[in-house]
């Protein structure tokens, strides 16, 4: 059994025998010659090899390629797992060779907290870098439309109730961008604006110009600040432009590597899972095999409930805090998306009316929709709405 605490620069190694003897304790590098160099001296004098790591992703990646060709077996210990079977070890330093120990013996002594970490293929590991890099500006689009609220509404809040829900626009965009202050839109008069709105929006340009120059009207005053404000509005207007366009090029490409992928039809089948959806799904699930029943995926998504009972002042069922936060909320956003189709509607309809929140409602059909995706996934068919006995 060979554990590595994984790192950017170098790696602290621990191979320990089934017993518990330790037979290698030190640092090596992150090289390939020099990992090669231990799989295959641990795998001549020991037999075939377990690597475990704490970090299977980024600065993971490279160890676990050279073991994979090594011929070696591979796992990873969840962080979670990791920090609670910590508690159990004396001492309270946290240095890289004692989580190395720790992990190891963990391994050695505990093999059902270890994940399994199957061969991720081509498609696979370039749709998780491109989704991750997605996720990131989703991120960053998010704070820059909040920015971008916050100065018109401290500048001019009528103004903000025209142009802040339409921020995603592009015609929008290109407003802010060449007039960042109410005096500068209002200068630049009517026929302008709508010479500008009307190529990138022609059904509402006119209609938002008279909306925008009916908010000038209801305000006046001028605050302190809006000078301010006008020199970083359109900064922000073409930052936020430049990550949408981005972000609708990852799309294409993701929606590419995903069409090339067996599994893409299955997934797309479902109701409310787009393009995003399924690539979040085929990257953290897969084909499902990791997983030996739809409760354990469910359990890993966070969207099991989990039981308090204490005394009689504690019970019932409560959602989860933990699980993969990323594949949690795409399970619900799809959750929310399908409330179009009929069979969705209707258990959606039927949690509202056992007492339950609107959250909550969607919390549940989400799990339920799990059950459906994990035997399509089993299975490799399609959906198949439930017919009327069913229902």
């Amino acid at each position: 059994m060979s554990v590595w605490n994984v790192g950017k620069g170098e790696h602290h190694a621990t191979a320990m025998t089934p017993a518990g003897k330790r037979v290698f304790d030190k640092r090596l590098p992150n090289t390939e010659p020099k990992l090669r160099e231990l799989f295959d001296k641990l795998h001549a004098k020991h037999g075939t090899v377990l690597v475990v790591v704490d970090q299977p992703a980024s600065i993971g990646v490279l160890p676990l390629a050279v073991a994979r060709e090594a011929g070696c077996r591979i796992a990873y210990l969840p962080g979670l797992a990791m920090r609670r079977i910590a508690d159990l070890y004396a001492g309270e330093s946290k240095t890289d060779a004692r989580d190395a120990a720790i992990i190891a013996d963990a391994a050695r002594a505990m093999p059902h907290t270890l994940r399994s970490l199957a061969p991720s293929d081509e498609t696979v590991a370039e749709l998780k870098m491109i989704a991750g890099f997605d996720d990131d500006l989703a991120g960053e689009v998010t704070r820059i439309k909040n920015r971008l609220r916050g100065l018109l509404t401290q500048v001019h809040p009528s103004l903000e109730r025209v142009l802040g829900p339409r921020l995603d626009h592009p015609a929008v965009l290109a407003l802010l961008e060449r007039f960042g202050s109410p005096s500068q839109l209002r200068k630049a008069g009517r026929r302008r604006l709508v010479a500008l709105l009307r190529p990138k929006a022609p059904r509402m340009a006119e209609r938002l110009v008279e909306d925008i120059f009916a908010a000038l009207d209801e305000q006046t005053v001028v605050v302190p600040g809006t000078d301010a404000a006008a020199l970083i509005i359109p900064s922000l207007a073409s930052s936020l432009s430049a990550i949408l366009d981005q972000r609708k090029a990852l799309a294409a490409r993701i929606e590419e590597l995903l069409e090339a992928h067996p599994l893409s039809p299955v997934l797309t089948s479902m109701p409310g899972v787009g393009v995003r959806t399924a690539a979040r799904i085929l990257i953290d699930v897969g084909d499902a095999t990791a997983f030996p029943t739809a409760a354990h995926l469910a359990a890993y998504a966070g969207l099991a409930p989990v039981t308090r009972s204490s005394g009689s002042s504690i019970r019932g069922e409560h959602p989860s805090r933990r699980g993969n936060k990323q594949l949690k909320r795409a399970f619900y956003l799809a959750a929310f998306a399908s409330l179009s189709q009929p069979e969705s509607r209707a258990y959606y309809d039927k949690k509202r009316r056992e007492g339950k929140h609107h959250v909550t409602a969607i919390v549940c059909l989400a799990r339920r929709r799990i059950d459906v995706l994990f035997a399509m996934l089993r299975d490799g068919t399609f959906y198949q709405p439930p017919t009327a006995a069913a229902a």
